[in-house]
């Protein structure tokens, strides 16, 4: 099967299935060439309905997950993302596809690389992939976004990444531990108040840090 009818198949067996049916979303990952950010040895796994092996117990988001998260937060023409976990660089792309700005944060130097290298390929020219650690002090700077994604889940809710989103902002996280975890859509509905909303279960490596307690404000 070519590139193109698989990824055709993904979006009407997997994406479709799994309740994203956003035409504008669909069109977006219609777009984008999967297999050009995947590992070159999972290059044939490129439009599976699986998580693929990034090494160091890292995976790339299944297609329906990654479709699942661009439809909830829906970036906008002039918005800014806040990416935490570039990975390969697939989901900035999708991000990045109707945002004026995406700033993809990886903490593996070999990741961001790759993903700097995908993206330009891939003609992407609104998205910028730094290595950093999210923790790391002032890696989120002092501004805010519109739209925030973590790629990976947190143990329990961290303020930290809500006080950079901006008023009518939305920001898609996972929350809990495995077996079970929820994926939730917060989205900044004044400076004091968030809304947030049960999306899907799922369950996504931690977050590197995120289960240091000191990490977290009650």
């Amino acid at each position: 099967m070519s590139f193109e009818a698989a990824r055709t198949q993904m979006i009407q067996q997997q994406l479709r299935a799994w309740h994203v049916l956003d035409l504008g979303v669909l069109e977006i990952f219609a777009r984008l060439s999967r297999e050009s950010f995947v590992p070159t040895a999972y290059r044939e796994l490129a439009y599976a309905d699986t998580e693929i092996p990034l090494g160091r117990g890292n995976r790339m988001l299944a297609p329906k997950i990654a479709g699942r998260i661009v439809q909830a937060v829906r970036p906008r023409a002039g918005e800014r993302v806040l990416e935490i976990g570039t990975g390969t660089g697939y989901l900035t792309a999708a991000l990045a596809a109707d945002a004026a700005e995406v700033r993809s944060l990886e903490i593996r130097g070999d990741l961001a690389a790759h993903a700097t290298q995908a993206l330009a390929a891939s003609g992407v020219r609104n998205a910028q992939v730094e290595h950093r650690d999210a923790y790391a002090a002032e890696a989120l700077g002092s501004g805010t976004y519109d739209v925030i994604v973590l790629t990976a889940s947190l143990p329990q809710p961290d303020e930290r990444f809500e006080r950079h989103l901006a008023v009518g902002g939305r920001m898609f996280v996972v929350i809990g531990a495995a077996p079970v975890m929820t994926a939730f859509l917060i989205e900044r509905i004044d400076d004091r108040q968030c809304r947030r909303t049960e999306l899907f279960d799922t369950v996504l490596e931690p977050l590197r840090g995120a289960d240091a307690p000191e990490r977290f404000h009650f």
